[in-house]
């Protein structure tokens, strides 16, 4: 059972081929081009790296956020676009649960965090429990420091991972004793996590329909507020 996983929540696009057997080739990188520029040549690349053709996918799997809008949103557009052509079965995985596949080791806490703006986090704690990732805490958004002194409150060691944990490392003097930073290798969203969740659905028969499998923003976009405030003003 081979399926297609995307990642495109955050500046790293990402895209890996799976099974439940092992990781067949995955393409994960950070540059200044857009999603829309790299995401389909990407798909193209590994899917020949693995050794599978389109036709012998058996899921597609994509990040639904939270994350960036655009980000987002191309790989929602392009997940769907392959599922509804071959006719396979979508699996939508939260990007904040994806980053916890990086740390399935009992006894701790991930907590995973994305670049939310103005200084904010999306934020939610996981562990590693009966053999799969735990959501522990619903999603949340709050300051980097909020998260810090939470983190700082619990009775396990919580292991930080995310792009807004990236921004933040160089400029951080001191950490609770209980908090690590996730290494730069372990820090940022990867497909192949995002294909761990999903196989997981898939082998229990879950799947999301095509039409209406939405991303998880959890806030509006800036261009939304701005939107609301300009038309407010206007109606006075």
């Amino acid at each position: 059972m081979s399926i297609l996983a995307i990642d495109t929540a955050s500046m790293v696009s990402s895209v890996a081929v799976a099974s439940q057997e092992r990781l067949l080739a995955e393409l994960t990188v950070q540059t200044k081009l857009t999603h829309s520029e790299t995401l389909l040549p990407h798909i193209e690349q590994v899917l020949q790296m693995a050794g599978v053709k389109k036709e012998e996918l058996q899921g597609i799997a994509v990040s639904i956020g939270p994350g960036s809008f655009t980000g987002l949103r191309i790989g929602l557009a392009t997940a769907k676009s392959i599922a509804y052509a071959l006719q396979l079965p979508l699996l939508g995985i939260s990007t904040l649960e994806a980053l916890a596949w990086h740390y399935p080791v009992p006894g701790i806490y991930t907590a995973a965090l994305l670049d939310a703006q103005k200084g904010n986090a999306y934020a939610a704690l996981y562990a590693w429990e009966h053999g799969t990732i735990v959501g522990k805490e619903p999603v949340t958004v709050a300051s980097f420091a909020e998260v810090l002194e939470h983190c700082a409150a619990l009775e396990r060691p919580v292991v930080l991972v995310g792009d807004i944990v990236q921004k933040k490392a160089a400029k951080l003097q001191e950490l609770p004793e209980n908090v690590i930073l996730a290494p730069a290798h372990m820090i940022m969203p990867r497909a192949a996590n995002v294909a761990q969740a999903a196989l997981r659905r898939l082998a229990a028969g879950e799947s999301d329909h095509v039409m209406d499998l939405e991303p998880v923003y959890i806030r509006r976009s800036e261009a939304e507020v701005l939107w609301e405030k300009r038309h407010a003003k206007a109606a006075e």
